[in-house]
């Protein structure tokens, strides 16, 4: 049994080797005119050099003779010359195919991680892919650029040598391949460590960037809660986890190479000592001898190439492997395939997207429960809301309110039932086009770093000065603007933390309505706001009640109040249905939730369990 497990783990390795090794290649293809065009030209570079030996023969048998070596000389510094030009040339070409590659890479991996589904995030941390569009996309570099061709190059050069050595003394390179051979099957024992350590060393480096991502979005409270020792400490733990696999990478590199040079040396010592005693018998010239050194050292370069080459490629098979557990989590379409799939009859025209005025919403007995876990959220949820108008939803903590957004937003898709928006079922809308007619404004009020003119424009470009300052003044925020140093241009610093929690609220509901979308979702936007602010707020909101179908999450009833319609969550359930004086009379958990938002006195008649037994 442990034979069996053993071999299957083996098996899928190699596997799993053969598909990274495929995936590397893929990247290159691409590129593959400039590789092979650098690859051969700095193959040439290198074999101009082999020339060298057999000219220094030449050039030792001349002094020997007592000839002039002037002729030997030039030809030897021409082709230095020769060799050093044309290596540049084919390295530049490596480098920019390698350059090439990386942004390749990258572009696809930044564009996949925008487009990864909700429920993927939770995958890896945000650090942790950060990491793998930076440190492991750069180890693709010496893959592309060094060595794919420094193994094709290293092989071509090693058995030009070879062959060189071999027409000028066929014993002395038996000694040579013996002792070469034997270092290599040692060598080649510790050349699968590189891959497991460098894998390790990345997901190292992974943990560092999302330790300092996580203490920087909240560097305030690190502070202020004096917890940075604790923060420092992750650090430093994923440092040193890095710095270990590190040094062991360090010591196989040095292991290698010094196998590599012990290899050559003791290939020297022995060519040496019978190379001499074959000079002495007569049967080989002393330059041949000199020249057969001056090869064995050559080998020097091919054989480090293919050590180099081995390491790359154990370093780009694990950056390989982290990069594809990111292209195989689900994303969401691009738009340019939802339209051709709208075209292709499997949803309804864009000229159904092309609606203006307010939309209609309307819930279809949802039922839902988050990807992993085991609460259901919404056991059945209805609700018709007309086109047009203010709804607001209300309910204890829990009770699915904000769900309902999410849900809207198919940021999730619900276990079973419909949601449907004008009347048709958002699974068929486009997605892009869906996620148009919506303005979604989070309960967080997330601003981002850069001036403010870019964070109204998230979504919206080309919307121009007009537009800013009519969304400006609905929110109250023209005030603000006056004040800054450059008005919209001045910059709101890390996550907006240059302004207060409601300015960055008022922010966010600027550039929803700067969206003029049909169906606007308000998710507890006055929760920071003062008074004056909460009642201006307040008006902006009515205002685009006329104009649009509001939906808004409260738990300040100072804003369900002017709702058309308010529905009353609990458990994931729909509890009632009514305007605000219906609903006090009519249904004790909203009752309750008024009185303790000292709306209304509470009843003094009503019994003290009379919730639970409604519920």
């Amino acid at each position: 049994m442990g034979t069996a497990k053993t071999t299957e783990g083996s098996a899928g390795g190699s596997v799993l080797h053969l598909s990274a090794w495929r995936e590397m290649l893929a990247y290159i293809l691409p590129y593959r005119k400039l590789v092979i065009t650098g690859g051969i030209l700095s193959t040439i570079g290198s074999l101009i050099g082999l020339v060298q030996p057999v000219v220094t023969k030449d050039l030792v048998d001349s002094l020997e003779r007592d000839e002039t070596v002037a002729g030997s000389l030039l030809l030897l510094t021409a082709a230095v010359l020769l060799g050093a030009v044309i290596t540049a040339i084919g390295s530049y070409l490596l480098g920019r195919s390698a350059e090439s590659v990386v942004r390749d890479s990258r572009h696809g991996l930044v564009g996949r991680i925008l487009r990864l589904r909700i429920p993927q995030t939770s995958r890896f941390p945000p650090g942790d892919l950060m990491s793998r569009v930076t440190a492991d996309t750069t180890l693709l570099r010496e893959v592309a650029s060094q060595a794919l061709v420094d193994s094709g190059r290293g092989l071509l050069m090693l058995i030009a040598i070879l062959v060189m050595m071999f027409l000028m003394d066929p014993v002395l390179v038996l000694v040579t391949v013996g002792v070469l051979v034997f270092a290599g099957l040692l060598i080649g024992l510790v050349v699968p460590f590189f891959s497991r350590y460098n894998e390790h060393v990345q997901r190292a480096l992974g943990e560092i960037s999302n330790t300092l991502e996580r203490s920087l979005g909240a560097f305030r409270m690190i502070k202020a809660s004096g917890s940075e020792p604790q923060e420092e400490a992750k650090a430093v733990a994923a440092t040193t986890t890095a710095w270990k696999y590190g040094v062991r990478l360090a010591g196989l590199n040095g292991l290698v190479g010094a196998g590599a040079v012990l290899a050559i040396h003791v290939s020297f010592l022995a060519v040496l000592g019978i190379g001499g005693a074959r000079v002495a018998t007569g049967e080989i010239q002393i330059g041949t001898l000199v020249a057969f050194l001056l090869y064995l050292f050559y080998l020097f370069e091919p054989v480090g190439s293919l050590l180099e080459a081995a390491s790359n490629f154990s370093a780009g098979v694990a950056s390989v492997r982290r990069i594809r557990e990111v292209q195989q989590l689900d994303v969401e379409p691009k738009p340019e395939s939802e339209l051709a799939r709208v075209s292709e009859g499997n949803g309804f025209g864009s000229g159904e997207t092309a609606r203006t005025g307010p939309a209609s919403l309307e819930f279809q007995e949802v039922v839902f429960r988050y990807p992993g876990t085991t609460p259901v959220v919404h056991h059945g949820v209805s609700i018709d809301i007309p086109p047009g108008g203010i709804t607001a939803l209300v309910g204890p903590s829990g009770a699915g309110k904000s769900t309902v957004f999410a849900l809207l937003e198919r940021f999730y898709e619900p276990d079973s039932g419909r949601i449907l928006l004008d009347g048709h079922d958002i699974r068929d809308w486009p997605l892009h086009q869906l996620r148009a007619a919506i303005g979604y404004v989070e309960q967080d009020a997330p601003v981002l770093a850069g001036t403010l003119r870019e964070n109204l424009l998230i979504g919206v470009p080309h919307a121009d000065d007009a537009d800013i300052d009519r969304v400006l003044r609905r929110t109250r925020l023209d005030q603000l603007v006056s004040r800054l140093p450059a008005g919209v241009d001045t910059t709101v610093g890390h996550r907006g933390n240059t302004l207060s929690g409601g300015e960055r609220q008022r922010v966010a509901v600027a550039r929803a309505l700067l969206r003029r979308p049909r169906l606007l979702l308000l998710d507890e936007v006055t929760s920071q706001l003062d008074a004056v602010n909460e009642l201006a707020l307040r008006d902006a909101i009515a205002e685009a009640g006329r104009e649009l179908t509001v939906v808004v999450v409260a738990h300040r009833l100072s804003t369900v109040v002017q709702a058309d319609r308010i529905v009353v969550m609990d458990g994931g359930l729909v509890r009632a249905v009514g305007t605000h004086g219906e609903l006090v009379g009519a249904d004790p958990l909203y009752r309750e939730l008024a009185t303790t938002q000292l709306l209304v006195p509470k009843e003094s008649g009503a019994p003290e369990d009379e919730r639970a037994t409604t519920r």
